[in-house]
């Protein structure tokens, strides 16, 4: 039995380098960049008035309150260029494209209209001083030409997909999405919701949590089913995944020491190199990682669901996350609320809760009931706290290392339950 560092270490040594393709920008939504986008236009692409008023020529002098000023004509959002007058006004909307040789916005607010012509103000007066460049949005203000907005390694957010639709950006150079699949194992296991419990059976969830979840890591799942525990059955599965495309394939259930667990021999026959078997974690320990003749990476996650997340969360998404071509992630300790009993010599992931309490300060409170069967504290967690060493207890105030429940997802905050 290895230690998770030891573990890590083989993952990671045998995690594929990033593949890369370019994709429309429509389509690259939650996907990470493989190379920086470099603005081709200024944002705004011209100087406008950030307001609704009269735009003015100021030329580095404040205009007194008390000016009156012929309105020489109005320009709307969407209006081309125009020619002012340093003289004169012209009533503008907000976003409108500032008339040449104007270069301040006096809000509408702020002008008397002394005389109209068919409804339009003809002749102004300022009610307040007007500063020089007041109230516009100057051409490159927020991003110049050629400027380097968004780098490698970038995830594309709503607001990173936002900027490129304001910057005309078409196509960009994204990594590949990890391609994988999942098989789940056990006579036991029913995936239809329809189909009445028969004596023994049980709900397949590991499959659907698991697709879920690595969807949301980043990946491509090609292929999912569910086989009995029977290796003929298994093989033949595993032909489909691998058929499909997969180079990442998770299995869960049948890697311990029982009478039907399989998939270890099943590998071996088929000339898979199992690279670990067993690991000094809890829950998970029995998980398998090992390398297909083809090369294709396998996954023999333990079939106990909060295992199965375990094998997900801290084996899986750490070779998903370098197929994506991210930087390790980053790491925040807390300290416990309350004292937690661990296995000694054991890395113990923990369902846990990150709470605010009171005073605006962080801690995290390992929830009860850890057993690997239990469901329901997941509804309650937001983390996973991770803690290590050989004492059976970690006493209250114990730094804990604490991860968000996705690689790819940030810490949810919860307040802190009164007592």
């Amino acid at each position: 039995m290895i230690t998770y560092a030891q573990a890590l270490q083989i993952l990671l040594a045998e995690a594929p380098a990033p593949k890369t393709e370019q994709v429309v920008v429509a389509e690259a939504a939650d996907r990470v960049l493989a190379a920086p986008v470099v603005s081709a236009q200024h944002l705004p692409p011209f100087d406008n008035a950030a307001m609704d008023g009269f735009a003015l020529c100021a030329d580095g002098q404040p205009l007194p309150a008390g000016a009156v000023l012929q309105v020489a004509g109005w320009q709307a959002a969407g209006d081309a260029a125009a020619q002012g007058e340093a003289a004169q006004a012209w009533e503008i909307m907000t976003g409108a494209r500032m008339p040449a040789g104007l270069d301040s916005v006096v809000p509408v607010e702020q002008v008397e209209v002394l005389d109209a012509v068919e409804g339009r103000p003809a002749r102004v007066r300022l009610q307040a001083m007007v500063t020089p460049g007041q109230h516009v949005r100057l051409r490159g203000q927020d991003v110049e030409l050629g400027e380097t907005v968004l780098a490698a390694g970038t995830s594309l957010d709503v607001n990173a997909m936002t900027l490129l639709h304001a910057l005309g950006t078409a196509r960009v150079q994204v990594q590949q999405r990890p391609q994988v699949a999942v098989i789940s194992t056990g006579k036991e296991l029913i995936s239809d919701a329809a189909q009445p419990l028969q004596s023994g059976q049980i709900r397949d969830s590991n499959r659907p949590f698991l697709v879920s979840r690595l969807h949301a890591a980043g990946a491509d799942v090609v292929w999912n089913g569910v086989v009995g525990d029977d290796v003929a059955a298994f093989d033949a599965a595993l032909d489909a995944a691998l058929a499909a495309g997969a180079r990442v394939v998770l299995s869960t259930g049948a890697v311990s020491q029982g009478r039907y667990d399989f998939i270890p021999d099943a590998l071996r026959a088929r000339g898979a190199t199992v690279l670990f078997h067993k690991v000094a974690i809890r829950p998970g320990k029995p998980l398998l990682f090992a390398r297909l003749a083809d090369g294709c990476l396998y996954f023999g996650l333990p079939g106990n669901p909060i295992s199965a997340a375990v094998g997900l969360r801290f084996f899986v998404e750490p070779v998903l996350r370098r197929m994506l071509g991210l930087e390790e992630e980053a790491q925040l300790q807390l300290p416990l609320q309350g004292d937690v009993r661990k296995p000694p010599g054991l890395r113990m992931h923990a369902r846990a809760r990150v709470e605010l309490d009171a005073g605006g300060r962080l801690s995290v409170r390992v929830l009860s009931g850890q057993e690997s069967f239990r469901l329901k504290t997941m509804l309650q967690a937001n983390a996973w706290a991770i803690l290590e060493g050989d004492d059976a207890l970690a006493p209250a105030g114990t730094l804990a290392r604490v991860q968000g429940w996705g690689h790819r997802e940030p810490l949810q905050l919860a307040r802190q339950e009164e007592a």
